[in-house]
């Protein structure tokens, strides 16, 4: 089952058709999934996202940028001219993968694989970024943690922090860490979900997460105004990556994102242009705001 879409992003199309509608295929991965494994393959834009120069000059992190919304992000960030640092735990070939885009298109790609929990890590991150880039001009914290349960019971306390500590605790260490190499101009932004204000029963940890990095962005986002950093989110609703056939019940995988009213599950690359909206100079009113991309599911 392969994307409709054509390689040309300006090309007006029926967005309920324009990407692959469920029923998906069986399928079932290993924490944290990989893109070679997934049916039908995520779309990340790397045959239609066009740039035009808006981030030119500018040196980025992306953590969770192997794979999924991060790999989309980080294709759309080096074709509009940015060098892109991705961190990363463990999926060595996903993360090599998206060098190669970013290479590609004439940027500097740096890859860091490791545990964004640890506080350790995260200033690791932004080290090695300043040692190889000299500055940081846009942060995306978009590495996340997931795990359905079906039950309050069936939740392991270990895995309730560990969600915290990778969801919202790193964003807290890597925004500390990254502002004293950020200049006025810089940006910041943080993957938040539509369960932030739709929150799903069996991802009880997952969505306390989401909200809490809503409340995160809009206070920091005052916060960092007078130094000139602007700070928002983006609310993805239902996307199809690696996280889901290896966190979700396998029902749930097949049905992904058909109770949405586009009835089917959002593609990364149809969220790479809202990061780089908000990484731009034409987001330059905005901070501590939230774009959402849900298919329709309302937020409000």
């Amino acid at each position: 089952m392969e994307s409709t879409a054509e390689n040309n992003q300006n090309t007006p199309q029926d967005p309920q058709q324009k990407h692959p509608q469920p029923p998906y295929p069986e399928q079932k991965q290993e924490v944290p999934g990989t893109e070679s494994e997934l049916q039908p393959k995520a779309d990340h834009g790397e045959k239609s996202y066009r740039g035009s120069g808006k981030l030119t000059g500018r040196k980025a992190i992306i953590t969770g940028g192997d794979s999924g919304i991060g790999r989309a992000v980080a294709i759309a960030f080096a074709r509009e001219g940015a060098d892109v640092l991705i961190s990363y735990l463990n999926e060595h070939e996903d993360a090599r993968e998206t060098a190669k885009y970013i290479e590609e298109a004439g940027q500097k790609a740096v890859l860091v694989p490791g545990d964004v929990s640890e506080e350790a890590h995260c200033k690791t991150i932004i080290q090695r970024a300043v040692e190889e880039f000299g500055q940081i001009d846009i942060l995306v914290n978009n590495a996340a943690f997931q795990m359905a349960r079906e039950s309050l019971e069936e939740i392991p306390s270990e895995e309730w922090d560990y969600t915290f500590r990778t969801n919202i605790y790193a964003m807290f260490h890597l925004c500390k860490a990254a502002k004293p190499h950020m200049r006025p101009g810089s940006t910041i932004i943080n993957t938040t979900s539509v369960n932030a204000y739709r929150p799903k029963p069996i991802l009880v940890a997952y969505a306390a997460t989401k909200g809490a990095i809503q409340n995160f962005t809009a206070s920091l986002g005052q916060l960092l105004a007078e130094d000139g950093i602007r700070v928002n989110c983006v609310a993805p609703g239902p996307i199809w990556t690696p996280l889901i056939p290896s966190t979700m019940p396998e029902e749930d995988v097949q049905t992904f994102g058909k109770n949405t009213p586009m009835k089917r599950a959002g593609q990364p690359a149809e969220l790479a242009a809202v990061y780089v909206l908000l990484a731009s100079e034409d987001s330059s009113y905005m901070t501590a705001s939230t774009v959402q991309v849900t298919g329709g599911t309302p937020t409000i």
